[in-house]
């Protein structure tokens, strides 16, 4: 017996799929799915980054209270700051939201401005510098703000290539239907401000 050869719907309906298939993958529709899922990964290792720091600094502001508690207002600052910096909800949707995403950058920058100044002040407490908590603390503080700057710089190698994809044509074109916006970077006023960390002396 023959094997009963497709009929010419059916045939047709095969020839449309692998046509349409052809198209999304010309079109770069696979190439958003890879660049936006780079670009969610990298941001998720910034936001991990961030948190780090914002656990290490109670430990932080209790050690520099036990020995300069009458530098009140610094104290506050940084734990306002930190308050400030982890109360902002941040998720995937946040990387398509520019308005989001500069309220993140500010509270973030804001922290670490305050953190330079609760540092500062260590300079002036002999005792402070000398306690064992506190150069553990500062040590994984550096430790941090260097991967902080690494997470950030992967972010945005993520990001300007899933811009590229995203304004170039013919793929602006696959963009503007399929709704991929062109995601927010951190801008290079925030960039200068935060990607010094703050100093770290032993």
């Amino acid at each position: 017996m023959r094997a009963a050869t497709p009929s010419l719907p059916a045939l047709f309906r095969w020839l449309v799929l692998a046509m349409l298939a052809s198209l999304l993958s010309a079109c770069g529709y696979n190439d958003f799915q890879s660049k936006d899922e780079a670009v969610k990964a990298a941001w998720g290792e910034v936001v991990n980054q961030y948190q780090r720091r914002a656990d290490l600094i109670p430990n932080l502001v209790a050690t520099v209270k036990g020995y300069a508690s009458h530098e009140r207002e610094t104290l506050e600052a940084v734990t306002k700051a930190r308050a400030q910096a982890t109360s902002i909800q941040v998720t995937p949707e946040t990387l398509n939201d520019p308005e989001a995403f500069a309220r993140f950058q500010q509270a973030q920058g804001q922290l670490t401005s305050a953190l330079s100044r609760l540092l500062a002040v260590s300079e002036n407490y002999p005792q402070l510098k000398a306690d064992a908590a506190f150069r553990d603390l500062q040590s994984q503080l550096e430790g941090t703000e260097n991967r902080i700057t690494v997470a950030r710089q992967r972010y945005i190698a993520a990001v300007q290539a899933y811009n590229v994809l995203a304004r170039s044509f013919p793929t602006n074109l696959t963009a503007m239907v399929f709704k991929y916006p062109v995601k927010p970077s951190f801008t290079v006023e925030n960039e200068k401000a935060i990607s010094a960390p703050p100093a770290v002396k032993f």
